[in-house]
């Protein structure tokens, strides 16, 4: 009976205090809910991890202001993205109900404050949710891929120091060596990398020994006779076109990836790095300062004629302007999927670069897909309005970083560029595997 009593008593103080909060709200002090901010009653407070409430706008003001993850109080650093502390928000307005109104009213007419409450958001929205550090690697982040990274990267340092040690690396490229001192065995090395079909003729070359001297002396009417006797017009056209421009040049032209970086080391390392971060307007500069060397090579790849019976080898000699049909293809995967006309060209050069292309082509599909969540994010944040500012200020950047690389890239190390060579070749498609699991992660986060 006395525990009954005792019961009905506490449940009857219960409802008691239930319905007098507002006396109790008379005799709780203001001051016991203050930002240590603005030094007034919180609005929308938000708790940090040392324990530390304030204004949601006093934090973002403070953020946007210092660029720190730190209590603006104690300056214990906060992880993660602070939130509002939902409870005390609710105990605060039901107490204080006509202060928190008239300090809502006073936040949303002040443009600088809401102009940082977006700001802060924005940096929330796109901070990736992060496990707390339980002392283990977590199998779905990024914990296998840094460590295979690592792994790799201590590979290819100790491989490229190698090479540069021993000197056995561009320097021996024909690409370097003047036709006049070829051997001929160099010949028959010119010759093959001309395409598989040139193999026909490499004995008839062996036997008459024929060196880069010799080599500049040979016409058209001498590969039809013997001993070359090469009846085939197409690859008799397409040796005389490849010798035209050994006797122009004085040298072996670039015809692969690793030629091409030899001989442009500055030019190559800034493509590489430029279709990684901006295809579209990597294509554009190749447009307009490389068009007849590389960008009509990569447009007739891309985008071929559909002739069935003209000779690949006559097409590629022969490269003309693009036809209408060849840039209406252009146009629109240059516009949607950029990604995917590296690919293609990548496909195309898989007898060359048997497993860089492959490389390219996953890096590509990667690249596609996390592109494919920004603008996700854009859609569903409902800020597809933001899409030219951020077009300017990507174009901006990527300017700068040019002109950057075309000032300071005669004082860079050969090793070194190398080394970041490689990397974004070899290597990026392991940290955009990483990338696309945390956006999927991300994702799943915000379906639930």
């Amino acid at each position: 009976m006395e525990e009954d009593e005792t019961l009905q008593g506490e449940t009857e103080r219960t409802k008691v205090e239930t319905h007098a909060s507002p006396e109790i709200g008379r005799r709780i002090s203001v001051s016991e809910f203050l930002c240590h901010c603005c030094y007034d009653i919180l609005v929308n407070p938000t708790t940090l991890n040392c324990g530390h409430s304030f204004c949601r706008h006093c934090l973002a003001s403070w953020w946007v202001l210092s660029k720190k993850n730190e209590c603006p109080e104690c300056r214990e650093k906060w992880e993660g993205f602070p939130k509002v502390s939902i409870l005390l928000r609710d105990v605060i307005e039901q107490l204080f109900s006509d202060a928190i109104e008239q300090r809502k009213q006073a936040i949303r007419q002040n443009s600088d404050v809401a102009r940082s409450l977006a700001t802060f958001q924005k940096y929330g929205n796109d901070q990736i949710p992060t496990v707390p550090n339980t002392g283990r690697i977590n199998p779905r982040g990024g914990g296998f891929f840094s460590g295979v990274l690592t792994a790799l990267t201590c590979v290819a340092v100790v491989l490229l120091g190698y090479h540069w040690s021993s000197r056995e690396f561009e320097e021996d490229l024909l690409v370097h060596k003047p036709v006049a001192k070829w051997s001929s065995e160099e010949v028959i090395l010119w010759l093959e990398q001309l395409g598989p079909w040139a193999s026909h003729y490499k004995e008839r070359f062996l036997l008459e020994k024929v060196n880069g001297r010799l080599l500049l002396t040979l016409t058209e009417e001498d590969f039809t006779k013997e001993p070359y006797a090469i009846g085939n017009s197409n690859h008799r056209k397409a040796i005389m076109a490849e010798l035209e421009c050994v006797k122009t040049s004085g040298v072996k032209p670039p015809q692969n990836l690793w030629e091409y970086k030899a001989v442009n080391p500055g030019k190559s390392l800034f493509l590489l790095y430029a279709l990684k971060s901006s295809p579209r307007l990597s294509m554009l500069y190749l447009y307009l300062f490389d068009y007849a060397e590389a960008f009509l090579p990569f447009i007739h790849t891309i985008c071929p004629t559909q002739d069935k019976y003209e000779d690949i080898i006559t097409k590629l000699l022969d490269l003309k302007d693009p036809s209408w049909k060849q840039w209406r293809e252009f146009i629109v995967k240059y516009l949607f999927l950029p990604y995917q006309l590296i690919a293609e060209f990548a496909w195309d050069w898989l007898d060359v670069h048997y497993w860089t292309s492959r490389f390219i082509i996953v890096n590509a599909m990667l690249l596609s897909v996390l592109e494919l969540f920004s603008f996700w994010r854009l859609w569903s944040r409902r800020e597809l309005k933001t899409i030219p500012h951020r077009m300017w200020k990507h174009f901006w950047k990527v300017s700068t970083q040019g002109l950057f690389v075309a000032i300071f890239w005669p004082f860079i190390p050969q090793f070194v560029c190398n080394c970041l060579f490689y990397w974004a070749l070899y290597f990026n498609p392991i940290i955009n595997i990483d990338l696309v699991v945390k956006e999927v992660r991300r994702l799943e986060t915000q379906v639930q």
